[in-house]
């Protein structure tokens, strides 16, 4: 899967450690930054990951501040994204299978590396139920058409 992944300064050891795991796991990973813990503003890192998910230059993006709150707000922002703030396993795997979300959103300073790699992995490998669940996300698309 292709992935695109992005953090502010809190998000940053996180993102550190995820980079090889996702890349042992076989996933061909970009990485938008940031590039240290000195502090930086989530918006400027959200945005271009965001937007090059929603030109479909990428499967999904992996998003990382403190909270997730930031980072999940800017990037649903970006028409064609569809972003999920994510905190257990349950709601990582309704993303994906009831949403279709392609912007997966952590809160580092809540979770420890190992509650992230199974959030990530439970998100990456979770397919999209389509059915009823289609018919809704039409109806998100057709919110972002009026806007």
């Amino acid at each position: 899967m292709k992935v695109v992944i992005a953090c502010d300064h809190r998000g940053f050891d996180a993102k550190k450690k995820l980079l090889p795991y996702l890349r042992t796991r076989g996933h061909d990973v970009t990485d938008m930054g940031c590039d240290s813990t000195a502090m930086c503003d989530y918006p400027d890192f959200a945005v271009p990951a965001a937007r090059a998910v929603a030109r479909g230059e990428f499967d999904v993006g992996i998003l990382l501040d403190g909270s997730g709150i930031g980072m999940s707000i800017v990037a649903n922002k970006i028409a064609g994204v569809f972003a999920a703030l994510v905190h257990d396993d349950v709601t990582a795997r309704q993303a994906r299978e009831k949403i279709h979300c392609n912007v997966l959103c952590l809160g580092t300073d809540l979770m420890g590396e190992d509650q992230i790699r199974n959030i990530v992995e439970i998100f990456l490998s979770t397919p999209f139920e389509e059915g009823r669940h289609q018919q809704r996300i039409e109806k998100i698309r057709q919110i972002e058409r009026e806007r």
